[in-house]
């Protein structure tokens, strides 16, 4: 009985910093994390890269921009939108995105989006942000590969836009690191600063 009683305040504890921090990142943790798992084989990640070379849903076009921010039926948003992907730029992709690993609102896998998270992302691109928060958008904006969150005005440039400005915003990103996210997670395909 006893140490039911000096457990309460730990357990108590515990739970009132979850829910705290669930409320300061704005509940956008995606319900699921098995996204946000860990490659553990060069073999699972050529199968991952097979399967969403070939068997992606993504499309380049307002009406499935609309249709992720009005929440889409399926559970992913799956492959590339423009070009075909690039084995040895998703793996680049793939292992330079884990450093970012404890931002659960950072899709650890530009080609395999949670459908609910990009939609809460995508909520956010409007976002008011404060003169030197615009600036440090702006900032990746100039600086980023594609000149922007995407290639073009399709889901993913709203979607990495809504979360540049949440970066921003929750945990003070700067423009370099606005880039860097940007970068790691171009989904138009194709092989990036490996293009010939």
């Amino acid at each position: 009985m006893v140490l039911k009683e000096k457990l309460k305040p730990i357990v108590f504890l515990s739970l009132a910093s979850a829910i705290g921090i669930y409320f300061y990142t704005g509940g956008l943790w995606p319900a699921d994390h098995s996204n946000h798992t860990q490659h553990s084989t060069p073999e699972a990640l050529a199968a991952k890269f097979e399967y969403l070379s070939k068997s992606g849903n993504s499309a380049c076009s307002a009406d499935f921009t609309k249709e992720v921010e009005k929440g889409l039926q399926d559970k992913s948003i799956q492959g590339s939108c423009c070009s075909p992907m690039d084995f040895h730029r998703y793996t680049e992709q793939i292992e330079g995105l884990k450093k970012y690993y404890k931002y659960f609102i950072i899709p650890p896998d530009p080609y395999d989006i949670d459908s609910q998270l990009a939609k809460e992302l995508a909520a956010h691109y409007d976002d008011a942000l404060t003169f030197e928060q615009q600036r440090a958008y702006d900032y990746a904006m100039e600086n980023s590969h594609e000149k922007g969150p995407c290639c073009c005005k399709c889901w993913h440039w709203y979607v990495y836009g809504g979360l540049a400005k949440l970066l921003i915003q929750q945990y003070n990103f700067s423009g370099d690191q606005i880039v860097d996210v940007w970068d790691l997670s171009d989904g138009c395909g194709g092989a990036g600063e490996h293009a010939q």
